[in-house]
C-alpha cells in the first residue's frame, strides 16, 4: 500500500470518528443518524417505526426524527438479570417466604 493510500485511509477513519462524535452530541437524530447510532439498517429502523415498536416523531408526515435519550431507553429495555442476581433473588424469596 502506498503512503498516499495510507493517508487517505487515515483521513477517512478520522472523518468517520468525527461523524460519530457529531451524532453523540445531537439530541434529535434523523433516520440515517439513528440507524448509525443503533447500528441497524435504515430499512429495519423504518420497519420498527411503521410497526410502532420504537419511539419516533414525524412532524410533517414524511421525515422521521428520534430523541437520542429515548433511543437509549429503548435499547435498555428487557434487561436480563445475571446468574448472580437471579441467585440472590431466589435466596431472598426463600428467606422471605419461609413456612412457619
Amino acid at each position: 500500500m502506498t503512503q498516499d493510500a495510507l493517508i487517505l485511509d487515515k483521513l477517512t477513519e478520522i472523518a468517520d470518528k468525527l461523524s460519530e462524535q457529531n451524532i453523540l452530541q445531537k439530541a434529535v437524530l434523523n433516520l440515517n443518524e439513528a440507524s448509525k447510532y443503533l447500528d441497524i439498517s435504515p430499512s429495519h429502523l423504518y420497519k420498527l417505526t411503521s410497526t410502532r415498536q420504537i419511539p419516533h416523531f414525524c412532524p410533517q408526515g414524511k421525515k422521521l426524527y428520534f430523541k437520542r435519550d429515548e433511543l437509549d431507553q429503548w435499547l435498555q429495555r428487557n434487561r436480563q438479570a445475571s446468574a448472580d442476581e437471579i441467585e440472590k433473588m431466589a435466596a431472598d424469596y426463600v428467606i422471605k417466604n419461609k413456612r412457619k
